[in-house]
Order: structure tokens, then C-alpha cells, then sequence
């Protein structure tokens, strides 16, 4: 049985820190599914369609990753997908104390799933999302954080 794991996210962008757990999420599972999800609660900063663009040029060479983007709870797309395993990056306890309650409810949807914590590298512990957005709205070259050329005009 092929063992599917689901790394769901905004990814607005998808940063150093998200390629890090993609790359060892690569060795335990058989495949690794990238989902970009649409919320509804949220206003994008960067257009859904230019990064799911740049995430697919990332990983072109690995064909046990791929990328979708979905609507609705993340547990109905893994069923879906049959991705019984949900990965999520840890930076700090606060998000931890954030995706227990999440990973919980996926549970409560989906009882035949498990999500997967794995730790940040210490290296890329302080990278986020919200910070490359601030860099690159106000004009700073962001590039170092991200796995490929940001080549978005600034809003």
C-alpha cells in the first residue's frame, strides 16, 4: 500500500522553511502531495495560480511531489487523494499549540488519519510567510528566503 502523505498550507509564498519539510517528508513517504488551500477568511498576497507556478518548478524533478491547489476541509481532500498522513512544520511551541487543535479536528473528520509533526531546522526556524510578504511589499529583495526567483511586481 502506497503510503501518501498531504503538506497542506496558504504557502503565500512557499519559503525555504516549507522546501525543507517537503525534502525530508520526501523519505518517509512514497508520495508528498502539496496542497494549497483557498481560504475563504483570507486575502492572498500573492496570486494562487503564480504560486502553485513556482512550487511545481521546484520540485519538476522529483515525481513523488505534487500540486494542487483545493477548496474545503483539509481532511475531505486527503480522503480524496487517499493521503491518510498530514505533515506540518513545527517552528515553536505556538504553533504547535495551533496545529494540535487542527490536527485534532482532521481527526474528527477523518478518523483514519494522522498528522505528522516534524521540527524546523534550526536554521530556518525564524522564516515566515508573513515576514517575506512585509519584505517584499515595502520593496526588499526577499529571494534569499524562497526556493526560486521572486519575480512578482510589489503591490
Amino acid at each position: 500500500m502506497e503510503r501518501i502523505a498531504l503538506f497542506p498550507g496558504s504557502f503565500d509564498p512557499f519559503t525555504k522553511g516549507h522546501l525543507d519539510i517537503v525534502m525530508r517528508s520526501i523519505s518517509l513517504f512514497d508520495k508528498v502531495i502539496i496542497g494549497i488551500g483557498k481560504n475563504s477568511n483570507k486575502s492572498r498576497y500573492f496570486p494562487l495560480e503564480f504560486i502553485e507556478t513556482k512550487i511545481k518548478g521546484v520540485f519538476k524533478d522529483f515525481p513523488q511531489v505534487s500540486v494542487e491547489s483545493y477548496e474545503g476541509f483539509t481532511a475531505d481532500f486527503a480522503k480524496r487523494r487517499d493521503a491518510k498522513f498530514i505533515i506540518r512544520g513545527l517552528r515553536n511551541t505556538t504553533d504547535f499549540e495551533y496545529e494540535c487543535g487542527i490536527a485534532q479536528a482532521n481527526k474528527f473528520l477523518w478518523n483514519e488519519m494522522e498528522t505528522i509533526f516534524l521540527i524546523t531546522s534550526p536554521e530556518l526556524a525564524a522564516l515566515s510567510s508573513s515576514i517575506i510578504r512585509d519584505l517584499h511589499r515595502y520593496g526588499a529583495k526577499a529571494d534569499h528566503f524562497l526556493p526560486y526567483e521572486l519575480d512578482y511586481p510589489t503591490k
